[in-house]
């Protein structure tokens, strides 16, 4: 055997002790919570045989509080890339058997070297957080390593794609990452997401609240909004995040892919001629009609369990990605609130910095009323709704199927703030106000006086609703470019998009908006 043949044993002997993490007990330890390993995680997300490892023997360097004699295999974390579906991406993985996977100044290197890989190769960017947090004993090193991380987060930022997978504990400095990512997965009841841990809170507060309902993969699905999607086990994490890659570029000077769906683009649906119900007063389900409209009635819903008052989802239309932001009559009537008013600006911006068309679908009756939302700042937040809109410059879309009424049809991406085209059902009530409140305000004097006000009301209100209760007033004026029976939506959508999908538009040249956040 020769000296080369020696080396190369060497070689493959570091490997295996390398690849071993943190030995079998700690990986039973991660087997026992239901989690994969990160080595797992990494082999799950790439197709076979694609991932290459990078800095795989580093190590770190702190020599504070016996660390010197700590062997940190990889220093607890996987980097490298491969490829997904055969597209190319970066990732990191953390190494919970190894000292909790908790992150250092070389941790953190290893990241910020695949992030800037992925920024110049143009590649989407996936991490899988399973840490402990900062590595104390390195200190400030500990801290300036998460800070580079968050700088390359926003540099990042609309240039390429990129994704967290929360499948364990990130708490304090190490949460801000995946909050500034474009989409954050969470597992149920293996992963969480605080601030501040129970204890201390117990400690400052005396308030006692468990782990899961502090950061569980619920809480910031369902209250907080932080997360995006909530998963049975990392398995099923990883599956969703290989679709919603399907739907993206790999990064911001790309189109997204297009997709033979094999579904006909001429394909009518005659259910849509019935689903609006006959009592304005009655709600249907917005998901039906999405699903009747898009190819093979697929679609990806991000934020899903949160401010279900809006739809936001990825779908196709002729095998072409669009983003779809779509009232749900099934909640609050479709009203916008806060929590929808932010839901739906954060979809709006992804799709727009990766140029995704955008179907608007409106059946809105207008903003939620209230003390509480006033107080909470539904100007500011609603406002923020109708910039990005008339920020966006990819194609465009609106459908009304019903009422769309007031500020709340113009937040709904109206004409006015840049709707390429715009189609209306017969069923659909574009006004100022529901017909009942028009003619109390408008003909308040005249009900008040009449001998009859019950009736004078009914006939004012019926007045009202032959004027305007319909999309014809808009389609005069041009607003709404045509009304269409609905079973023909699909084929009219897929013409419009198809004939935009070359649209390029210019903005004013400037560093950046102040959006009123």
């Amino acid at each position: 055997m020769g000296i080369v043949d020696d080396k190369i044993k060497e070689l493959k002997n570091r490997e295996v002790i390398v690849k071993k993490m943190g030995g079998e007990k700690e990986v039973a330890k991660q087997k026992e919570k239901g989690k994969l390993t990160a080595r797992e995680r990494l082999n799950l997300l790439f197709d076979p045989g694609t991932f290459r490892e990078i800095d795989m023997f580093v190590g770190h360097r702190c020599v504070n509080f016996g660390m010197d004699k700590v062997d940190i295999p990889s220093d607890g974390v996987i980097t490298g890339h491969g490829l997904v579906k055969g597209r190319s991406v970066f990732a990191f993985s953390q190494d919970f058997t190894s000292r909790a996977g908790s992150l250092g100044e070389m941790h953190s290197k290893k990241i910020c070297k695949v992030m800037d890989l992925a920024i110049k190769a143009g590649t989407p960017f996936v991490g899988f957080n399973d840490s402990g947090g900062a590595r104390i004993q390195e200190g400030v090193d500990a801290l300036s390593g998460y800070g580079q991380i968050f700088y390359r987060n926003s540099l990042a930022s609309g240039v390429i794609p990129q994704i967290s997978a929360i499948m364990g504990p990130t708490a304090g400095g190490a949460v801000y990452s995946p909050a500034m990512t474009d989409w954050v997965f969470m597992v149920k009841n293996s992963s969480y997401m605080f601030i501040t841990g129970p204890e201390v809170i117990k400690a400052v507060t005396g308030e006692e609240i468990t782990f899961e309902a502090l950061g569980g993969a619920m809480t910031h699905n369902e209250k907080s909004g932080v997360a995006h999607f909530a998963c049975e086990n990392d398995a099923d994490a990883i599956e969703q995040i290989k679709a919603v890659l399907s739907y993206l570029p790999s990064n911001n000077m790309e189109d997204p892919p297009i997709v033979d769906t094999g579904d006909d683009p001429k394909r009518i649906d005659p259910t849509l001629d019935a689903i609006i119900p006959d009592s304005p007063n009655l709600s249907y389900n917005m998901k039906d009609v999405i699903r009747s409209i898009v190819d093979s009635g697929e679609f990806f819903e991000p934020h899903k369990h949160y401010a279900k008052n809006i739809i936001v989802c990825f779908a196709r239309l002729n095998g072409r990605s669009i983003g779809i932001i779509a009232n749900q009559p099934q909640a609050l009537a479709g009203c916008l609130d806060i929590d929808a008013s932010d839901k739906a600006t954060r979809f709006i911006r992804f799709c727009d910095a990766f140029n995704i068309p955008m179907l608007t679908i409106a059946d809105v009756p207008g903003y939620l009323p209230g003390s509480q939302q006033e107080w909470g700042g539904i100007i500011r937040h609603g406002a923020k709704l109708l910039w990005c809109y008339s920020e966006a410059t990819v194609p465009k879309l609106l459908l009304v199927t019903r009422k769309d009424y007031g500020g709340s049809y113009l937040a709904m991406c109206s004409r006015d703030l840049g709707a390429d085209m715009s189609f209306a059902w017969p069923s659909a009530e574009i006004a100022v106000m529901g017909a009942a409140g028009a003619a109390n305000i408008i003909h308040r004097k005249e009900i008040q006086e009449s001998s009859d006000p019950a009736a004078k009301r009914k006939e004012k209100i019926k007045e009202y609703e032959d004027l305007f209760s319909n999309p014809y007033q808009a389609a005069f004026r041009g607003y709404i470019d045509a009304v269409i029976a609905p079973r023909e939506t699909r084929p009219r959508l897929i013409e419009a998009l198809e004939i935009m999908c070359t649209k390029r538009e210019l903005r004013l040249p400037k560093k950046h908006g102040n959006i009123p956040m």
